[in-house]
């Protein structure tokens, strides 16, 4: 199994909704992820310009040592992502920060995978401590700048994120978070259409 040789999609119609596909990062035991990314989802599909997919590595089960032969049950667990990520136009990726960084199953899904990255937009949504998981944020910059992917400038970040949600998952003080949401998929929605018509024109080969 090439790792870097999958067959890309066909492009979509400049028409359709761009498919955002919403990686959730943390796959830690009795992780706030989900409250952070149902909050976020509401938001993506309220938007209106997206096709919404959600791949949550709690439950991807990817092998951990990267390989050509992942073996039966590594190439059963890739066959289960891999193609959602090929077919998405853009990503926005839900992360906490671990030790300054981002969780290893995040790099370790970026790592099983090249061309589906390549020429599309990734955002962010962080969340941490004093942080706000921005450090985290710039790290992927870079990891995702190696994958011929683009980053986009605004981020959504929660700071000291246990004291900013309540017992129902909502922002105690939602009209900043709300503006950043918005903001950020607006950028998303340009940069992820504007790439899409590019390609459908000129396929990126870089």
């Amino acid at each position: 199994m090439d790792l870097h040789a999958r067959e890309n999609p066909q492009p979509k119609t400049p028409a359709s909704p761009l498919g955002l596909v919403v990686i959730i990062a943390s796959n830690r035991e009795g992780r706030l992820a989900p409250v952070i990314a149902d909050w976020f989802l509401e938001h993506a599909r309220a938007h209106g310009g997206y096709d919404v997919d959600v791949v949550d590595l709690a439950h991807a089960d990817l092998p951990v040592a990267l390989s050509n032969d992942p073996g039966p049950a590594g190439t059963e667990a890739l066959e289960r992502v891999t193609p959602r990520l090929a077919a998405a136009d853009a990503f926005v990726v839900v992360t906490p920060e671990y030790n300054h960084s981002f969780p290893a199953g995040l790099k370790n899904l970026i790592d099983w995978h090249f061309t589906e990255w390549r020429a599309k937009p990734v955002a962010f949504v962080a969340y941490g401590g004093m942080s706000s998981g921005l450090r985290a944020v710039e790290q992927l910059r870079q990891v995702f700048a190696e994958m011929h992917a683009v980053t986009i400038r605004d981020t959504v970040a929660f700071h000291n994120v246990h004291t900013r949600f309540d017992e129902e998952g909502r922002p105690r003080d939602p009209a900043g978070s709300d503006t950043a949401a918005k903001a950020m998929l607006d950028q998303l929605a340009w940069w992820g259409e504007t790439l899409r018509e590019a390609k459908a024109v000129r396929p990126y080969d870089g």
